[in-house]
């Protein structure tokens, strides 16, 4: 009898605790949330110059890069959004997708793991750049981090991208920035899930060799295949994110496809 008794309490203990965490958990959405609304109401868009070219080019006609050489840009006045935090970099969004935010930046790749936009605390945390990177004066990798909420916010939206299926909309494929000196219009061409590694996060490389085996590497791993060319002239950007609790992760890889200054 004693020993159900325990048991009893131990379970009350238990759900307790569950029903804390919940309650913090809803309030870090919901927090993150309404910051992200009010955001997006006090940014508008500005009107695109919309007269770049294709970066970089491919050699084959047949390359996919070629069928949105007239996709419009993603154009940002980030003034306001800057006065509320001078980290911020850029926005983000991909479309049929809740990834539509902006980009920040710490000194490090720890605070926005565990912070919001408004650097209050916030396990949800926000999507931010990798500190190494600079968004206009562009490095071979660009890295954006993000967590994969339940709620589908931050980077949660992220496991859409596995499915093949999603990207019989082809409007599905680009991935689009708006920084304060640029406008870029990324394109898939990798998508999978790996272990914890360092490997695809590397953002400079010794030779242009060595950046070659790591475009064919992470083109290779991807669980579905695109018809995009690579080159070491290609700019890429990764944005990675958790799959789980065992410590696997989901990438996206994409090249620059256009670029226009502000």
């Amino acid at each position: 009898m004693k020993k159900r008794i325990n048991y009893f309490y131990l379970g009350i203990f238990f759900l307790v605790i569950c029903a804390i965490s919940l309650l913090f958990w809803s309030y870090d959405f919901y927090k993150n949330k309404e910051l992200s609304n009010n955001l997006k109401k006090i940014t508008p868009l500005k009107t695109s110059k919309n007269n770049a070219q294709l970066i970089n080019p491919p050699a084959n006609l047949n390359d996919t890069s070629y069928e949105f050489i007239n996709e419009t840009f993603l154009s940002k006045n980030l003034d306001e959004v800057v006065n509320q935090n001078n980290d911020t970099k850029g926005w983000i969004k991909i479309n049929n997708t809740q990834i539509d935010y902006p980009i920040v930046q710490g000194s490090d790749n720890n605070f926005y793991l565990n912070h919001s936009f408004d650097k209050s605390k916030n396990n949800s945390g926000w999507l931010y750049l990798d500190f190494r990177n600079n968004i206009d004066n562009l490095q071979k990798n660009t890295i954006i981090y993000g967590h994969n909420r339940q709620d589908n916010s931050m980077f949660g939206d992220l496991d859409k991208l596995l499915a093949k299926d999603w990207y019989n909309n082809k409007e599905n494929n680009l991935i689009k920035i708006s920084s304060l000196k640029s406008n870029t219009i990324w394109q898939i061409f990798s998508v999978y899930t790996i272990s914890k590694e360092n490997y695809y996060l590397t953002v400079n490389f010794v030779n242009n060799s060595s950046y070659n085996n790591f475009l064919k590497t992470i083109k290779k791993r991807s669980k579905i295949a695109f018809n995009t060319s690579l080159n070491i002239n290609d700019k890429i950007l990764t944005l990675s994110t958790c799959k789980d609790n065992f410590g696997h992760r989901i990438v996206i890889h994409a090249k620059l496809l256009k670029k226009e200054a502000c």
